[in-house]
């Protein structure tokens, strides 16, 4: 989950991270104009336009062209990191994220995107390093608890996930994919019970939710509810195929081991 798409002010740089950068001020551009600003505004604007759409090479030359204009700006930085960690462009998305760290250290959402880049290398403990220091600079960000939860199951610590997915929705209560990542853990954990009620709850209020259809599919089909789980999986793969891809579930969606299990079973009729 990747955050800090920025909208461009005509005067001000803003990010999500709460730090306002003055374009005018900046050293390397004296003497910028009112008119520069407002190209400035229009690049921006085309990117956040390109990420929507999935275009994100697109989006990353956008980013690149503010980059050049405004060397110092963390903001600017950071986004383009972004769009190349939506390439999988992993490597130089953290460079990127360095940089925007280098120019603004006590900003959180820096920090936050490396994170998921380094989670995506399956490099977990460093990136529970990021979530930790966000999380000392905003106590309340519930996408950092999300995020460390899941950098946690990927090192195996079941526990540890679950809290800070609870905590994720005690500070943002319709945080879905926090509550989804609850009860996938509840499920590996053992907590069956637990599992499936959270996952009807979660059916109940977003019955648009591919990743919970999916999961209450497994789930009930190794239960022998067929007809159920087949109901759900209609509906889970009308909304994303990418669910029956069971690498893709594994190693990108990352379910833990017994929910990948279970849903194995399925799709292989076991």
């Amino acid at each position: 989950m990747i955050r800090w798409i920025l909208t461009i002010l005509i005067i001000l740089l803003t990010w999500t991270g709460g730090i306002k950068l003055g374009l005018a001020e900046t050293p390397e551009n004296p003497n910028i104009t009112e008119n520069q600003l407002q190209q400035a505004e229009e690049i921006a604007k085309k990117a956040i336009e390109a990420t929507e759409t999935g275009n994100f090479a697109q989006a990353e030359a956008y980013w690149t062209q503010l980059v050049e204009k405004f060397p110092n700006n963390p903001a600017v930085w950071s986004n383009r990191g972004n769009a190349r960690v939506s390439q999988n462009k992993l490597k130089s998305a953290i460079t990127d994220f360095n940089q925007a760290i280098e120019l603004a250290p006590n900003a959180p959402d820096p920090y936050l995107n490396r994170g998921t880049a380094l989670e995506a290398q399956g490099k977990y403990s460093a990136a529970i390093a990021d979530y930790n220091r966000v999380l000392e600079l905003n106590p309340d960000d519930a996408m950092a608890y999300n995020n460390r939860g899941n950098a946690e199951s990927g090192e195996g610590y079941w526990e540890k996930a679950l809290t800070d997915y609870q905590k994720a929705v005690e500070i943002a209560p319709n945080f879905a994919f926090a509550r989804a990542n609850a009860a996938l853990v509840y499920y590996q954990m053992g907590k069956k019970g637990e599992a499936i009620t959270e996952m009807r709850n979660l059916v109940r209020k977003y019955p648009m939710f591919p990743d919970i259809r999916a999961a209450l599919t497994a789930v009930l089909w190794n239960m022998g509810q067929q007809g159920e789980a087949e109901s759900h999986w209609v509906a889970a793969v009308g909304m994303d195929n990418r669910y029956q891809d069971l690498n893709w579930v594994k190693n990108i969606r990352r379910w833990p081991p017994q929910m990948v299990a279970a849903l194995d079973k399925f799709l292989n009729l076991k």
